[in-house]
């Protein structure tokens, strides 16, 4: 399988993920399931879905050879893992076993039961190879020092003089009949031998009747193992017997599919290390090209806001603290329930004074109101309970890393163009995004120690100017 195979793979799967995601985060609440049978089954089907998707990713996460792909991959795969345990401990506690019939779950989906097995990760062999070897190194050097287990001694049996030398006897003397036996048996045969060779006399066959008699025998032998190879060669291409094994491993289609998954996890090391390396000639890069002008654009937007505040208020601000974010939080961008509750704050102020007057009234009638309600929900309290009556699936610890996962998954590569990346090394535009953050946040540090000292000096400067003003004018 090539590399756009696997990432077609990962596509399908991310697809599926998606249908299963928004059947776990409903836009309206889901209500409890009474029906005991119906909830297993609702079980079993995301269960098996979850296991498909793990297959596939995790055979993606073992030969894509992308190292930002597979960090992606990774995140999601291991979100899938813990949902498919989070769904087995539901299941367990719904039904009371730890072991689950999906017959009629596979039928439906068109499975068979070898599709629901859960296979090892190879990840967590491969990327831990090198502590397994230290450790295998380790056992060996302890059992080494250790030496070779002493066994247990054997009991002696206990034997008197005269009956060692009677066993020694009987032993040598059945050799001894052995050896004797042998001899005549030899001599029987070797006069049987002549007197059949004086009885014989001179050869009566003719030579070309012999010479016939050894081509029919040769010939039929020859023609029953050819008509038995011919019939073994029908029976396998009607497909009444299996072909014979290869008489070489190295050349079958298996050998040569592990050698190429062997050949890729080679090629995902040297990129995984290409990357690394990225990371830091990325980032000094940046410092150096970008950081001066991105200094000068964050000083520039904070001496603004200075003059803003200073306009809107008749004073200088008080600069953020390191520990609330420093100059971040100045612009940072808020979401519109903060904007919201900005608005409502300052309408609050406006309008202390008025409900001053008007909140003796309104408190009577609340007052009035509290007891009609309270006297509704005694009514309606009995339904309640009646509508939590059952089985409601509990809310996953999972869910939200596959969810994190799968959104970056659509913003980055699912439209992403890589006709021009074909041997699938790091993008370094990515690298640039995410490295120009961070030069930004240490950049951001230095520029709140300018400001901070600017702003001080502004305020000193200014307080000097209201000094200077007030003595004019008591002269």
């Amino acid at each position: 399988m090539s590399h756009s195979t696997y990432n077609k793979q990962w596509q399908e799967a991310q697809s599926s993920l998606m249908d299963l995601l928004q059947q776990e985060i409903p836009e309206q609440p889901s209500k409890p399931e009474k029906d005991r049978l119906a909830a297993f089954q609702l079980l079993a089907t995301m269960y098996i879905k979850y296991i498909q998707i793990f297959r596939k990713m995790e055979q993606c996460y073992d030969q894509i050879v992308h190292p930002q792909k597979r960090r992606v991959l990774r995140h999601v795969l291991d979100g899938t893992m813990g949902r498919i345990l989070e769904l087995k401990h539901e299941m367990v506690n719904l039904e009371f076993s730890e072991y689950h019939y999906f017959d009629d779950v596979l039928s439906d989906l068109k499975l068979t039961p070898n599709d629901v097995e859960i296979p090892i990760p190879k990840f967590f062999i491969n990327e831990r190879y090198d502590v397994l070897k230290e450790r295998e190194k380790l056992l060996g050097k302890i059992l080494a020092k250790i030496g070779p287990q002493e066994k247990e001694d054997k009991e002696e049996l206990k034997m008197s003089l005269e009956d060692a030398i009677k066993m020694i006897q009987v032993h040598e003397r059945a050799r001894q009949g052995r050896l004797r036996a042998k001899f005549m048996k030899e001599i029987r045969e070797q006069e049987e031998r002549d007197r059949l060779a004086q009885t014989r006399g001179a050869p009566t066959l003719d030579p070309d009747v012999a010479a016939c008699r050894i081509q029919k025998v040769w010939k039929g032998f020859a023609q029953r193992r050819r008509t038995k190879k011919e019939r073994d060669e029908e029976m396998i291409f009607i497909g009444m017997a299996p072909p014979p094994l290869p008489t070489s491993i190295k050349n079958t289609p298996q050998a040569l599919a592990l050698k190429t998954e062997a050949t890729r996890r080679i090629t995902q090391g040297n990129h995984e290390n290409e990357y690394q390396q990225a990371l830091g000639t990325i980032k000094e890069k940046i410092k150096e090209t970008e950081g001066p002008d991105i200094k000068e654009t964050m000083m520039d937007q904070i001496r603004q806001w200075f003059i803003e505040c200073r306009d809107a208020q008749g004073k200088f601000p008080e600069y953020p603290d390191e520990d609330d974010g420093g100059s971040a939080l100045i612009f940072k961008e808020k979401s519109p329930e903060e904007l919201e509750a900005e608005l409502n704050d300052k309408d609050g102020d406006k309008k202390k004074k008025d409900k001053k007057g008007k909140k003796d009234k309104k408190d009577k009638k609340k007052d009035k109101k509290g007891k009609k309600d309270k006297k509704g929900k005694k009514g309606k309290g009995g339904d309640d309970e009646e509508e939590e009556e059952g089985w409601k699936m509990a809310e996953s610890s999972f869910v939200p890393s596959i969810n994190e996962g799968t959104d970056k998954y659509k913003s980055v590569w699912m439209t992403r163009d890589e006709k021009d990346n074909f041997s699938q090394k790091h993008d370094a535009e990515l690298i640039k995004e995410e490295k120009r953050k961070e030069v930004e946040e240490e950049i951001r540090i230095q520029v709140d120690e300018l400001m901070r000292a600017e702003l001080k000096n502004l305020k000193a400067a200014v307080d000097r100017d209201k000094g200077k003003k007030g003595k004019g004018k008591k002269s």
